[in-house]
């Protein structure tokens, strides 16, 4: 029982149902209104399409998994961000992302898997951290990878900007770029200036570069923590600006051949990705290399992915991976190389409502017609309801006793495209009226030509992308 505090006599019973709890949501987790929550399953759904287009597999694995298998590969900051629980003698945890499930699921079902195995999930993922604008606790991904078995054709990590390109385009984007990297040309570079050990420090710091500059970049090149020469990180820094088209750029790559064998083979990888672009219909407008892209520094080992839209760099990556040689190390010793990408989808969504790209004549009501019928019998409009449904039309039945302004009201207020009268005139004629909520025109047809001419226009707002670039 509850009680107040400094000696206070304890609650009733009559008072403890009386007390209500406030309702609300927690710090970090999204919860949508019904026309957003269309939105975003629209989303969802156009994902699942584009992802389905290239042969992956769709796969959803288990939101709490134990957690010595979870975090077999995890440490530092992902451990301390992570949920864990106990319940009775089982230590759990929620998965923070959808990769480490992944390389369970590979390792535990590999006899029964056909390879190269490609997969695409979508789903919910859960990270402590600091709940901040555009930064959740509780998030969607939108993950595919291609997993080999020994080994891994680069044709592969080129057909993943197609990927990319074809999703984003359908989702309605249009001024995105594509930035690529190899990890191996990285690697290599720096081994020619003698620096592998301090490789991953140097990546951090360039990691930094469109955030603080070339100049600070340069400082905390040279101070001790780093610790590399003003003359290297002169070196660095030239190297990393390399800019132009995709020729251009390879062509200036092409001067360092020859130097270190790690370096020759990420630029013969790039060369390779370049090279099929075209041929998986990726426009170069849309492609960039760009050498200061690193991604993960110790997962990934090749190709490298980051995509940003153009009008609002300050966002950052919106879709990102690469290539990885061995993804499920901690729970087999099969050699299972990877190529992957992942769209952080809920902050995706958030972005785009908060700049606006939200298309407002996408069709977000969750009925393609309300039937209003205006008779005591409802059995004609329950009819009329079965035959929109038989033909895919989704059709809601409104019967609440309410006065007609009300219920156009209604009909307001949830978006609905069309709605539909049967009154006596209509019934004994075998009539429907159709009314047009977008332009208010009023037909009355035969059910047949009623569901024909809905039909053709909720396949013309069906074609309607999500999301919609605002004008410049």
């Amino acid at each position: 029982m509850l009680n107040n505090w400094k000696g206070a006599a304890p609650l009733s019973g009559a008072d403890e149902r009386m007390a209500k709890q406030k309702p609300r949501t927690l710090s970090g987790f999204m919860e949508l209104l019904p026309q957003k929550q269309m939105l975003f399953e629209r989303m969802t759904d156009l994902l699942r399409k584009s992802y389905s287009l290239y042969g992956f597999t769709p796969l959803d694995t288990p939101i709490i998994e134990a957690s010595e298998v979870l975090l077999a590969k995890a440490g530092g900051e992902t451990e301390k961000q992570i949920y864990r629980f106990t319940k009775g003698d089982s230590d759990l945890s929620l998965r923070f992302d959808l990769t480490v499930p992944l390389a369970k699921y590979v390792a535990l079902h590999y006899p029964e898997l056909n390879f190269p195995f490609r997969r695409f999930q979508i789903g919910k993922v859960y990270r402590g951290e600091r709940a901040q604008r555009g930064r959740f606790r509780e998030f969607y991904q939108a993950d595919i990878d291609v997993i080999g078995d020994g080994k891994l054709d680069i044709i592969n990590e080129a057909e993943i900007p197609s990927v990319i390109y074809n999703t984003f385009t359908a989702l309605g984007l249009k001024r995105f770029q594509i930035r690529v990297n190899n990890r191996k040309i990285l690697n290599g570079f720096y081994a020619m200036l003698g620096l592998t050990e301090k490789s991953g420090d140097i990546m951090r710091t360039v990691d930094k570069l469109d955030k603080i500059g070339p100049e600070k970049v340069a400082e905390l090149l040279t101070d001790e923590a780093v610790g590399v020469s003003p003359e290297q990180a002169q070196e660095i820094l030239q190297f990393i600006a390399i800019r132009g088209s995709q020729s251009e750029v390879l062509s200036a790559l092409e001067q360092y051949r020859g130097r270190n064998p790690v370096f020759d083979e990420g630029l013969n990888e790039l060369t390779t990705v370049v090279q099929y672009l075209g041929a998986f219909g990726v426009p170069a407008e849309a492609f960039a290399v760009d050498l200061t892209i690193a991604r993960g520094l110790d997962y990934y080992t090749g190709t490298v992915y980051e995509t940003t839209l153009l009008d609002h760099p300050e966002i950052g990556s919106v879709c990102s991976g690469g290539r990885y040689d061995n993804l499920a190390e901690y729970y087999t010793d099969k050699q299972l190389p990877g190529v992957g990408i992942s769209i952080g989808l809920t902050r995706l969504f958030y972005v785009l409502e908060e700049q606006g790209y939200l298309n407002p004549e996408s069709n977000t009501s969750s009925a393609d017609v309300l039937i209003l019928p205006m008779t005591q019998d409802l059995a004609p409009a329950i009819a009329f309801a079965t035959q929109l449904r038989a033909a895919g039309i989704r059709a809601q039945l409104y019967t609440e006793q309410k006065k007609f302004k009300q219920k156009m009201a209604y009909a307001d207020k949830i978006g609905v495209p069309f709605t539909a009268f049967l009154g006596e005139d209509e019934i004994a004629q075998n009539k429907v009226s159709v009314k047009n909520m977008a332009d208010g025109t009023q037909e009355t047809l035969s059910p047949e030509d009623a569901i024909a001419r809905i039909q053709a226009a909720i396949a013309v707002s069906a074609t309607a992308a999500p999301i919609r670039e605002p004008a410049n």
